[in-house]
Formats: C-alpha cells, sequence, structure tokens
C-alpha cells in the first residue's frame, strides 16, 4: 500500500473514520524535511500494511485542516486511532525513528 493523499474533504472519511490506525503527515512541497521522511513514510506505508494507513495532507493546498489541528511548522506528523489523536510528533526523524513510534501506538 502507499500512502493516501487527503484532503481537507475527505479528511473525516480517511482519517478519522478509518477502521486502523491512520499516521498524518501534514507536508508541503518546499519544505525540505518532509521530502526527507517521505521515502521512509511510503515505505512504512507498505511493510505496515493492513495495520495502519498513511496518509499525506499538503499543507499548501489544504489548509482548513492544517488550521484545525494547529499545525504551526511542517512535517508534523499525527496518529489517530479510532477517530481520535493519541500521539503527535514534529521534524524529521530516521526512519526506525518513526517507525518505532508508529509501533509504539498500535
Amino acid at each position: 500500500m502507499t500512502t493516501v493523499a487527503v484532503t481537507d474533504a475527505t479528511f473525516d472519511a480517511e482519517v478519522k473514520n478509518s477502521d486502523i490506525p491512520v499516521v498524518v503527515d501534514f507536508w508541503a512541497e518546499w519544505c525540505g524535511p518532509c521530502k526527507q521522511i517521505g521515502p521512509a513514510l511510503e515505505e512504512l506505508s507498505t511493510e505496515l500494511e493492513g495495520k495502519v494507513k498513511i496518509a499525506k495532507v499538503d499543507v499548501d493546498s489544504n489548509p482548513n485542516t492544517a488550521a484545525a489541528m494547529g499545525v504551526r511548522g511542517i512535517p508534523a506528523l499525527f496518529i489517530f486511532k479510532n477517530g481520535e489523536i493519541v500521539s503527535n510528533r514534529a521534524g524529521a526523524a530516521p526512519k526506525a525513528a518513526l517507525q518505532s513510534w508508529i509501533e509504539g501506538e498500535l
């Protein structure tokens, strides 16, 4: 499974109403650290398929969701479980650290 592009319009359906946990990555095309973690998140979406969905929200195209979540800097990552935020972190991190963080919340 690859990451899922989520918009302001599809956020509730893809994230809050998901039957599995969802990692939401708030990012932008111009963001260097966002591009650094992008490949790791793609790999993790395949490795953890069926256990977690990884969604990406482009903050430039979807400012309403980012504002509602209080995102002030990117990359900003949130884990949702049963429609609720269970964890969040900001900034880039190596794949191993991201995997450990995600698996610790499953």
